[in-house]
């Protein structure tokens, strides 16, 4: 595997050299060089916003396709609870699940299902009846890959809060294995769980997880991609199967704040949009976040249903799964008694990437950020993104570091030509000459 495995690509061929998706990336990962866009690995944590806001379509999310279910003997969809919203006038989870199914899924494992037990099992961990608050507070969850991943290498004094529990995504995707192999007698390596995500953060989370050594999760396969073919088989059901198994809690997952409502609990914050996730989280940092026990932070607009990778308006998604919700039982899924199970929780803690800093020698960083300092006090501070960088602040930090020159920056490039010329305008007085006509001694100038 390489070090760095990322959803989130770029066409060359599509991108145009504009500076949308630079001044939108939440971790500055993008530049503009030599009139393309390019990534920068170590910093992009697949939120997809580079996707949502580029007009030319130059970015797009690697995922799996419905021709791998073919390398295994047994196939189990694992649809997200924002696969709901994306259809209209839908009274019943079942007709989705039966498509899924009539698709050539064998099975259908409801990723709502999982994210009760979540629900429960986080409430467990905050509060522990015999130790009391054992998490540091606020406790942020670990739901979004995204969050998680722009915790990681933004703001490492945040770690320690992350809740340290899989995603339901990876919690269905053990249980479903399990049912599965009891059930077919099949060995776990010939079952494949495929995710059907409504972002490429999770896409990379499947790959590279955090957290965990290896997810149990085969492929993940768009929302967006699905949808057409699904939706078709849909209207053509005869009848319908008694699938599914989860209900308020497990669905409501998919919109901002589902999460936070779970825990039965008033002192929580729910946010979504990245910008606002960053506010958020700087807050945190200042801790000016006052009595707050639990944080759910979407990086999508509107929660899970706001995905680049879902079809539909993440508002009206949302109106459809609380209308939805009406139908159902409050949760059908609960942990037994005791603790958390240790196949819930994470395997290892969270550690910060440190990717953003100038040096791993402490007085060159520092003779670097004097450097970085001067250099910004030369630019305009217009943010203009002319110079390929996002904002003037991170141009004088490229130059720093190699990655460009000073010039690059149009104002100083314009500076310095207003300079050349002052300068020859003022050799050209001093030693008398006038193009094409005659010097200061009244000879002809020759030419």
């Amino acid at each position: 595997m390489a070090e760095f495995f990322h959803s989130v690509t770029l066409k060359e061929d599509k991108c145009v050299g504009c500076t949308n998706c630079v001044k939108r990336c939440p971790t500055e990962a993008i530049r503009i060089r030599n009139g393309k866009a390019f990534i920068a690995s170590e910093r992009c944590i697949d939120c997809g916003e580079c996707i949502r806001i580029c007009p030319h379509h130059a970015k797009r999310a690697r995922y799996t396709h419905m021709e791998d279910l073919g390398k295994f003997k047994y196939n189990i969809a694992l649809p997200a609870p924002s696969l709901y919203g994306q259809f209209n006038n839908l009274d019943d989870i079942d007709y989705v699940l039966t498509g899924l199914k009539k698709m050539g899924f064998d099975q259908v494992y409801e990723v709502s299902r999982a994210a009760e037990l979540v629900s429960e099992a986080t409430r467990k961990l905050m509060y522990n009846p015999e130790t009391g608050m054992s998490l540091p507070r606020p406790v942020i969850s670990s739901a979004c890959p995204a969050v998680v991943r722009l915790i990681r290498v933004r703001f490492p004094d945040l770690c320690d809060h992350v809740l340290p529990l899989k995603s339901p995504m990876e919690t269905a995707a053990g249980m479903a294995k399990r049912e599965a192999v009891e059930r077919t007698g099949l060995p776990e390596r010939d079952i494949g769980c495929f995710f059907i995500t409504p972002c490429p953060a999770k896409v990379t989370d499947i790959q590279m997880p955090l957290g965990i050594d290896r997810s149990k999760v085969d492929g993940a396969i768009a929302i967006s991609e699905v949808f057409p073919t699904l939706s078709h088989t849909m209207d053509r059901l005869e009848s319908i199967e008694p699938i599914a198994n989860s209900g308020i809690i497990g669905v409501g997952w998919s919109t901002s704040g589902g999460e936070s409502a779970a825990l039965l609990n008033e002192k929580y914050l729910a946010a979504d949009g990245i910008e606002n996730v960053i506010r958020v989280l700087e807050e945190v940092e200042d801790e000016r976040t006052g009595e707050l026990d639990f944080i759910e932070l979407n990086a999508c607009a509107g929660g899970c249903v706001g995905g680049v990778l879902c079809v539909e308006n993440p508002y009206v998604a949302k109106a459809r799964i609380q209308r939805l919700r009406k139908y159902l039982p409050v949760s059908q899924n609960h942990l037994a008694g005791g603790p958390v199970p240790t196949d819930m929780e994470w395997e290892g803690e969270l550690e910060f990437s440190n990717v953003m800093t100038l040096s791993a020698d402490l007085s060159e960083a520092m003779r670097m950020m004097v450097e970085i300092d001067n250099i910004e006090e030369e630019l305009p501070g217009l943010d203009c993104g002319a110079c390929g960088a996002p904002t003037c602040r991170a141009f004088a930090e490229d130059v720093v570091k190699g990655a460009c020159r000073k010039t690059d920056c149009v104002f100083v490039y314009r500076k310095q030509m207003q300079k050349v010329a002052s300068t020859l305008s003022e050799l050209e007085g001093g030693l008398g000459w006038h193009p094409g006509g005659i010097n200061n001694d009244g000879k002809e100038e020759r030419e």
